[in-house]
């Protein structure tokens, strides 16, 4: 069995729009951007906004993170309490954000979160706070 490393390309600033929408329509700005700001509000106290990166994954997944740079103190609903770097919370709160839509009453969007949500968690089992990612979102 060969397995493949997943890799992430930051999305250019001019091509950001382009890259969201040929990814997920209207749904981004609509539902997604909004659900992910919120998730990191809920789960890191110390989060009040900030400029996020875009990443594109190699395996046709996305996922975006604060461009902080900082750690977060994160606790979650599932008992979870530790410290993520902006990376991790960015891809964490992604997960959130597509697990929670992938029950969408658009069965197309629902299908297009669910995607997202497989693509990312295949890449974040690669990623340094792996366990620390898991222990946030199981």
């Amino acid at each position: 069995m060969t397995l493949t490393t997943i890799t992430s390309q930051q999305v250019s600033d001019k091509l950001r729009i382009q890259h969201t929408a040929n990814l997920f329509g209207i749904r981004f700005p609509l539902n997604i951007e909004p659900a992910v700001y919120s998730i990191a509000g809920n789960i890191a106290s110390k989060y009040n906004g900030d400029y996020w990166e875009f990443y594109a994954l190699s395996n046709g997944g996305f996922y975006m993170a604060p461009c902080s740079g900082q750690a977060y103190q994160v606790s979650c609903d599932n008992g979870y309490e530790g410290t993520l770097s902006a990376d991790a919370l960015g891809i964490t709160t992604c997960l959130y954000a597509y697990s929670h839509l992938s029950f969408s009453s658009n069965q197309a969007f629902a299908e297009i979160c669910a995607n997202h949500y497989h693509w990312l968690r295949e890449y974040m089992l690669q990623h340094s706070e792996a366990s620390k990612i898991l222990g946030a979102i199981d």
